[in-house]
């Protein structure tokens, strides 16, 4: 590990963003150009003492999964991802179509989503990064353990995670969540992570195997969604999926149509912002 060299590199990345590029207001004046050391924090979802330590060259080796949080909170491109795991000396995720590293332009258009809630999930549903309107919506993924990312898994096998939803739309959901999987699971025969996703899921909800047994096959697509949400009350959203190239990323927007009661409570919200009062689910 190259203490001094990824030092430098972590506070240059953070001195040539603007707040504006990870959706952040400007605040106050800046005396120093680019993000705090609190906001890269944030982002990362690393403490504040953490973060500072590498800066100052005298932190532990990061694991694997606080180096892709970095590369997410920093913006870096493939190149200054894997630059980025080298002076850490770890080896770099291979470069696959599944892989979790979300480009910064996709990360951009995410941020400039101020007033709906959005997200980049993987096909197989793992949250990848979200808005502050999908964590004020739905719950902070980020603040969960890795294994618990994934919204599929969370919510066959976390009871909890179904609040999020009215109880006469889950099975409905449910049906939605496995036709997906097995479509992705077809198109992807040599990939693991699908199928260790089924395999985990059949041996650990019953639920699931029965509809797994069913073979319906539906891709991921446009619909509309019904949240409770435990502040604002219900909302009737229309949920949108824009494809990225390689088609195993994807961009999850939710809308409200204007001038309806679930368009006022979704900027009631905004308004509302990150409380523990969100439900502990993940959009999806």
């Amino acid at each position: 590990m190259n203490r001094t060299e990824l030092a430098d590199f972590l506070r240059r990345g953070r001195t040539r963003l603007d707040p504006s590029d990870v959706g952040l207001a400007p605040g106050a004046r800046r005396r120093t150009p680019g993000l705090r050391r609190e906001e890269v924090a944030s982002l990362a979802g690393m403490s504040v003492d953490y973060y500072t330590r590498l800066e100052q060259s005298r932190g532990p080796r990061p694991s694997r999964q606080m180096l892709t949080a970095l590369a997410r909170a920093l913006r870096l491109t493939d190149d200054e991802r894997d630059h980025l795991f080298h002076l850490a000396g770890e080896e770099p995720p291979r470069r696959e179509a599944t892989s979790t590293h979300v480009r910064p332009g996709l990360l951009l258009v995410l941020d400039r989503l101020h007033d709906t809630p959005a997200a980049v999930l993987t096909d197989c549903g793992e949250v990848l990064a979200q808005n502050a309107m999908a964590k004020a919506l739905s719950g902070d993924a980020s603040a969960r353990p890795p294994h618990e990312r994934n919204l599929v898994r969370r919510f066959f096998l976390d009871p909890a995670s179904r609040a999020l939803f009215p109880p006469e739309d889950v099975p409905e959901h449910a049906r939605a969540h496995v036709a997906n999987l097995r479509a992705v699971t077809a198109a992807r025969p040599g990939d693991p992570e699908p199928a260790a996703l089924v395999a985990e899921l059949r041996s650990s909800s019953e639920e699931f195997a029965g509809l797994w047994e069913e073979h319906e096959v539906a891709v991921r697509q446009a619909t509309a969604k019904r949240f409770r949400h435990p502040v604002v009350g219900l909302l009737e959203l229309d949920c949108e999926i824009l494809l990225h190239h390689n088609h195993h990323q994807l961009l999850v927007i939710h809308t409200a149509r204007p001038g309806t009661e679930s368009y006022e409570r979704l900027q009631l919200l905004r308004v509302v912002g990150l409380q523990d009062m969100t439900p502990q689910g993940a959009a999806g």
